[in-house]
């Protein structure tokens, strides 16, 4: 870069030690800052803030823009009509989804807490049945409809952690039908149930039933801590300060001076309880304090320095201008709250880092008010095409939405690339997929199959299956020169687990990870459907057959008729010594199950599996004899899709459509009309579940998954389809699953 030092000369100091260093931004250009206020008493205060601030010499000066609303702010901000706004963290949500913008000071309003607070669930210590899993069908005490504290939190997080299903994004609906009754203020909308009113008693005399307002005595914090201590509710949902603040003589009223605070107990997000002092490890969220918001391409250095000065300045002790003072305004928070301490700066100047974890899992749960116009379907093969159109027709006739819409992708690794630009929306993918979507793609988990109606039904069990035979029992040792089928290249049971456990075991050994040739050179002969690629030996490919007129031979998908659980199993049972499967395949497949030509006449009994330990056993007994526990599959979608809405619709799909008995016609769970094997789900699912607290491709697949896989990357990174890629997922896999 090159500088006319002339003209740097002549310029103000401040542009001088700007350019010399080279560095352009608002920090040298920034010559006011405009601030956002939302009504005309907000207006008054900035007015004389600005004065105040001329007056004390302060840079970068303040001037004002009227909007509004806060949401008019975030625009205005975004089209560079403004350039700062102090928001609560659910608008600042929608500011840096929506318009990207970043936060920059944050308010602190103690020292204890600081720049946030801790949303709680409250109980009665008396009430020991009470945990946070539990609590269908109780009466529950709110401080407001859309209040943060009372709804948002609580209520996200039920729904996000998939205990509170809500139906056609109904929330009010799923809430008076998951507590049978409520005191929600503010819920007396004509379209609202009834009970959530239920438990409101209004004022003195008896009105203002359920009111947004003082006016109803269970209004507000202190008001639902007061519907729980009067035995009214079951549960409370308030702030962390509530309990304290209304016992151990703290609030004369008469309803709260006897209350002690070591009769109540706050639910943990773990299922345990704990004292009402607790509430930093025990809490649904944290709530952050309201930040000032710019653009990205604003120094939030600068503005900090403007209003650090003004703070010295013009803080608690100034006698005249007060920044956090609106009382002279006749207005409380104005521009900024009221009980704020002091700003700081936010180093980490990311939605995600400000607002923390538990509060964005609980605004995703409420964002099924924001449901897309349609959810657009990655499928690959012609059957799934077909399977995924008879779907989108089912759930349209039943008056589902958002309406599917089925789009063709070539393969799992092409849906991703296409959900990440947005062109689609969702795809079902395994475990080692799963990782690749969210490492490489950022891509989401928004619903799973699960496998059983157990609790341990979001796993499944990696197997080596073997036909049975009393003069070749050959077991793990002797694999060697057989011939094997896997259900793709780079799938968790058929591919990441069986070769990674051989490569840990010293069985297959490998050069400067060209794994796939050292597999090619431990078995005699392979079918790895998605392995027909220029860098892989034929030999992979050598047993598979392509689709019924011999073409498609070795395509990732159901083209290939050796493809997928069912797939590898007819190819053991046509042409292999070995089937890496899931533990269901065998059973799915045998004692009448599959109808099909190839399977209509085969029994379980007929075959073993291989053990670890160099035993065989039979299939029935795959918990003490398997390769892996991994997770389920999931459904993978981007972080903006809304995981409710997704997991909504589908879990309405299945009440309908998810038993093969069903009346309906279609089945979401059986393939067989569409001439391949799991296609869309699993045809072992028995049902969609949510993902819960697991919102990430980490929750996901699990600190022993993700610990595996990075053990064995090759140079650090995981490249899909790529003799890099398969270095592996796996290396001591199962090790870390048994």
């Amino acid at each position: 870069m090159v500088f006319n030092v002339e003209r740097t000369m002549q310029g103000s100091a401040l542009w001088a030690v700007c350019i010399l260093v080279g560095i352009f931004n608002l920090a040298c250009a920034l010559k006011e800052i405009r601030w956002c206020s939302t009504s005309n008493l907000e207006m008054n205060k900035c007015n004389h803030m600005k004065e105040a601030f001329e007056s004390a010499k302060i840079h970068p000066s303040i001037s004002c823009v009227i909007a509004a609303s806060a949401l008019d702010c975030v625009k205005k901000i975004a089209n560079k009509e403004a350039d700062a706004v102090s928001l609560d963290g659910e608008t600042f949500y929608q500011a840096a989804e929506q318009h990207k913008l970043k936060p920059v000071v944050g308010e602190k309003y103690d020292q204890e807490v600081g720049t946030l607070y801790y949303v709680v669930a409250v109980v009665r210590k008396s009430n020991t049945s009470i945990t946070i899993n539990n609590l269908k069908m109780l009466k529950s005490c709110h401080t407001g409809y859309d209040r943060t504290a009372g709804w948002n939190v609580p209520i996200g997080y039920l729904i996000n952690t998939g205990k509170m299903p809500v139906k056609g994004c109904n929330i009010p609906q799923a809430v008076s039908e998951f507590f049978t009754q409520s005191c929600i203020p503010g819920a007396q909308h004509v379209n609202f149930p009834s009970n959530l009113c239920q438990l409101c008693i209004g004022d003195e005399q008896n009105e203002n039933k359920c009111a947004d307002n003082a006016s109803e005595r269970y209004f507000n914090d202190n008001g639902a801590f007061r519907c729980l201590a009067e035995q009214t509710g079951d549960i409370a949902f308030v702030k962390h300060s509530t309990v304290p603040e209304n016992t151990d003589g703290n609030n004369p009223m008469t309803w709260a001076k006897d209350l002690n605070s070591s009769d109540y107990q706050l639910l943990c997000r773990d299922g345990s309880r704990a004292e009402v002092t607790d509430w930093k490890a025990c809490h649904l969220a944290r709530v952050p304090a309201h930040a000032v918001v710019v653009r990205l391409d604003t120094d939030g250095t600068a503005v900090f320095s403007t209003l650090d000065a003004a703070q010295k300045k013009f803080g608690i002790t100034s006698a005249g201008f007060k920044v956090f003072d609106s009382a002279l305004y006749d207005g409380k928070d104005l521009l900024f709250k009221d009980s704020t301490k002091e700003f700081v700066l936010i180093k980490n100047q990311t939605y995600q880092a400000w607002l923390g974890s538990e509060f964005l899992q609980s605004l995703s749960g409420l964002e099924c008010y924001s449901m897309p116009n349609v959810l657009r379907w990655c499928t690959q093969s012609r059957g799934e095409l077909l399977k995924c159109s008879d779907m989108a027709e089912a759930f349209n006739n039943k008056n589902l939405s958002p309406p599917i819409q089925c789009v063709s992708g070539d393969s799992p690794n092409d849906c991703m690339t296409k959900i990440k630009s947005k062109d689609i929306d969702a795809v079902t993918l395994d475990a080692g997929q799963i990782y690749t979507a969210g490492k490489l793609y950022g891509l989401v988990p928004a619903a799973a199959e699960s496998y059983t109606n157990d609790n341990d039904g979001a796993s499944y069990y990696a197997v080596a299956v073997v036909k049975k035979s009393s003069h070749n029992a050959f077991t793990i040792d002797q694999l060697k020169g057989k011939k094997s089928c896997h259900t793709g290249l780079s799938r968790t049971a058929g591919w990441n687990i069986p070769i990674g456990t051989l490569i840990e075991r010293g069985d297959i050994k490998f050069n400067k990870c060209n794994i796939g040739k050292a597999v090619s050179e431990f078995f005699s002969a392979s079918c790895v459907p998605g392995a027909n690629q220029p860098d892989y030996p034929s030999s992979l490919c050598q047993l598979c057959i392509g689709n019924a007129k011999g073409k498609s031979k070795c395509v990732f998908g159901a083209d290939e008729r050796y493809s997928g659980y069912t797939g590898a199993f007819r190819c053991l049972e046509e042409v292999g010594d070995v089937a890496f499967v899931k533990h269901t395949t065998v059973f799915a497949n045998t004692d009448g199950n599959n109808q099909e030509p190839w399977a209509v006449n085969l029994k379980s009994s007929d075959y073993q599996l291989l053990c670890l330990n160099g035993a065989r056993a039979e299939v029935n007994q795959w918990k003490d004899c398997n390769l892996a526990v991994v997770p389920s599959h999931a459904v993978m979608v981007h972080p903006s899709t809304s995981i409710t809405a997704v997991f909504d619709l589908l879990d309405r799909g299945q009440e309908l459509f998810g038993n093969d008995t069903n009346p309906n016609g279609f089945k979401m769970f059986n393939s067989s009309a569409y001439g391949g094997n799991d296609l869309l789900f699993k045809d072992s699912t028995v049902r969609i579940i949510p993902v819960g607290e697991k919102t990430t491709y980490e929750d996901w697949l699990g600190k022993r998954y993700l610990e595996a896989i990075k053990r064995i990357e090759c140079s650090g990174a995981m490249i899909p389809s790529t003799r890099s890629s398969l270095c592996l997922l796996i290396l001591m896999l199962h090790s870390f699953f048994l």
